[in-house]
């Protein structure tokens, strides 16, 4: 089980990293998209729920993939009773879920 790998968050990012006509959001204004608190997004960026982890220092930019990631993970939180300390491992399972789920379709496909 040490070669097991929780999550990976390459595919989210909420630096500005996009290219042109995508859209992008600062701190507060995803934290209003969202519905959560700015402190909730630098709590999720910390534990790199959102392809950032601890130690992050430069300014906060979101993408719209940023803030269905964070409604997606108050969805759980709030919903299903997910506490804060089980959300990275509930989210990463769920990343792999989907990763193994379109593996699947790929090798299905003609």
């Amino acid at each position: 089980m040490s070669d097991f790998i929780l999550f990976e968050a390459a595919s989210l990012s909420p630096v500005n990293s996009a290219g042109p006509g995508t859209a992008t959001y600062s701190l507060e204004t995803a934290a209003r998209l969202a519905g959560v608190h700015p402190e909730i997004l630098r709590y999720y960026c910390g534990l790199g729920l959102l392809g950032r982890g601890p130690g992050a220092e430069a300014e906060l930019v979101f993408n719209d993939e940023a803030v269905y990631e964070v409604r997606r993970i108050e969805h759980y939180r709030r919903r299903h009773g997910v506490n804060r300390q089980a959300l990275p491992l509930v989210i990463g399972l769920l990343r792999e879920v989907e990763r193994l789920e379109a593996e699947l379709r790929f090798l299905r496909s003609p």
